[in-house]
């Protein structure tokens, strides 16, 4: 079943709670399609009135901080074994060539990478705990976490919604439209290609007959 038919079939609140818990889960240091959850439930916001959008935002939004803040706790605490134990658990998305490349990030943007690592679904993943491992300020963290937190759950969530209900509404309008286009496209590329089936045959007979 496709993520958005299954998200209509459970309350607002469960939504609600399952956004927060799966990009929590995410940012935590566990592989998890976060974003994936928050676009669809954003979509599904626009599309139905019992989903509000300021309050997904917000549940997608705590839940991307605090699980950033939870892997930063961990992985200060646990340190670079931790990262070999997720290695472990986890090799196609902790492997060492991930590692080391998340690494680099941090080492060359510092606390930028963080906040743009919300934007990047390795980095997404990597934020906290590598933060931790490579012992960063908190305050820096922090600061980056929280801005980052907001603009990509909070950003996601509202570009999602309002590009959602502008499709319905042109959809609805303008439907028609699309069957036009394409049957009209659908027409052309059999006209293209009974044209160029018509060119090639020829060069069969032309070869038989040498």
């Amino acid at each position: 079943m496709h993520v958005q038919e299954w998200l209509e079939t459970v309350p607002a609140v469960a939504v609600y709670a399952l956004v927060g818990v799966v990009i929590g889960l995410e940012s935590l240091g566990i592989p998890l399609p976060g974003e994936i959850i928050l676009v669809s439930s954003a979509l599904l916001a626009s599309q139905h009135g019992d989903i509000d959008p300021v309050v997904l935002g917000a549940c997608a939004t705590a839940g991307a901080i605090i699980g950033d803040s939870i892997g930063y706790a961990i992985g200060r605490k646990g340190g670079r074994p931790m990262l070999a134990w997720l290695g472990a658990k986890f090799p196609r998305h902790f492997s060492e060539a991930h590692i080391a490349t998340a690494e680099r990030s941090f080492q060359k943007w510092g606390m930028w990478a963080v906040f743009f690592g919300r934007f990047v679904a390795l980095l997404r993943i990597f934020a906290g705990p590598l933060a931790g491992v490579l012992r960063m300020p908190y305050w820096k963290f922090l600061i980056a976490n929280v801005l980052g937190g907001i603009v990509w759950a909070g950003g996601t969530t509202a570009v999602i919604y309002y590009v959602g209900i502008v499709a319905e509404s042109w959809l609805k309008r303008f439907s028609w439209l699309g069957l036009v286009a394409a049957v009209l496209i659908g027409v052309t590329s059999m006209l293209v290609l009974k044209r160029k089936t018509k060119k090639a045959a020829p060069e069969p007979v032309a070869a038989a007959a040498d």
